[in-house]
């Protein structure tokens, strides 16, 4: 048994959906959600977030501090009426700058800030002492996959992007495996959709094959892990792809979602993986599951109830943040490539 603690678990997302709190009692490896919600982004911050990636220095260190208010604030309202006690919160914050490979990561929505709203301790920066230590700083996700789902063979979180965790060699090991919600709501909104609903229109396309052999072809697909992808990445790697593509949004929606089925399978085939739990919106969408268990025949796909489908990232961060505190390793360097284990997390706000 270990300490006991409440701790919210924020996150949001590169697919911009909005902000998952969930409120988490964790204690050891036991864990319990004792309520969530998600909040829209307005349409001002969803802009600004999606093109803050461009912006001048002074209006992304705005940005930064502006958001961590808006997380605060959200936090606030969230708890309003709830009796709940809470020790901390857990911050994943929002990434716009993801290069590991030259030391950047950047996730913005400032701990200080949220601490100064709520008046509790905050946790945040998760991944920047991994990327220092020359990791990938992503995904940061396999450890609460270790300690929280550890009876099912793979963990695959269809969220912005889909990756991947498991067991191999005695060590766990993930990555990131391919864009999936990040590019399936950017076509899903030329149909004047923030997504498509259960896959349904891109279930009504055509696959079209010079687009699937063309995303299958990418360099990033044959690179061993660790990995991990990022926004600038599909801008200029995977996007411009799919622009060239002369075909209906519905076909490229289906071709998206047959490639992303495709390299997912790829990895479970290859690992022989037999149980499969499954997260993330992408969870939702029916013909992308389908899909999956077409290319991959052999795995038995465990969708699980909706608030572990919708909110085990914030969960997991929920986690990160209780293993920061209680001073336990909370990033592996088996999943990273990071010279070592770490205790990664900025905590903010430690209150008298």
């Amino acid at each position: 048994m270990g300490t006991k603690m409440t701790i919210i678990g924020l996150m949001s997302g590169t697919s911009l959906d909005g902000i998952d709190i969930a409120l988490c009692e964790m204690e050891g490896a036991s864990y319990r959600i004792i309520d969530a919600v998600t909040v829209p982004y307005s349409d001002l911050w969803h802009r600004r977030l999606a093109s803050l990636e461009e912006a001048s220095a002074w209006e992304f260190v705005e940005a930064h501090i502006e958001l961590g208010h808006l997380f605060g604030q959200e936090i606030n309202r969230f708890l309003r009426g709830n009796n709940h006690h809470v020790d901390a919160v857990a911050s994943h914050g929002h990434t716009i700058f993801h290069q590991p490979d030259v030391g950047v990561t950047a996730q913005i929505g400032d701990g200080d800030a949220i601490a100064a709203e709520t008046g509790l301790p905050v946790v945040s920066n998760f991944r920047t002492l991994d990327v220092a230590l020359g990791g990938q700083g992503a995904p940061l996700v396999p450890i609460g996959d270790e300690l929280l789902f550890g009876n099912y063979d793979a963990c695959l979180n269809l969220g912005g992007i889909a990756n991947i965790s498991y067991r191999a060699g005695g060590k766990r090991v993930a990555y990131d495996i391919c864009p999936c919600n990040m590019a399936l709501n950017r076509l899903a909104s030329r149909l004047g959709l923030p997504y498509d609903p259960e896959g349904s229109h891109a279930r009504r396309g055509r696959c079209h094959g010079p687009l699937l052999e063309a995303l299958g072809g990418i360099g990033y697909y044959a690179a061993p892990p660790p990995k991990s992808l990022g926004k600038e990445w599909l801008v200029s790697e995977y996007w411009p792809l799919v622009e060239a593509a002369p075909v209906p949004v519905e076909d490229l929606l289906c071709t998206v979602v047959s490639h992303t089925a495709d390299q997912i399978a790829r990895v479970l085939n290859r690992q022989r993986v037999a149980t499969l739990l499954v997260s993330g919106g992408g969870a939702f969408n029916r013909f992308l599951l389908e899909k999956i268990g077409e290319y991959a025949p052999g795995v038995e796909i465990t969708v699980p109830d909706a608030l572990i489908v919708n909110y085990k990232e914030a969960l997991v961060f929920a986690m990160l943040g209780y293993l920061r505190l209680t001073g336990r390793v909370n990033t592996l360097a088996s999943v990273t490539g990071a010279r070592c284990d770490s205790v990664g997390g900025t905590v903010s706000g430690m209150f008298r």
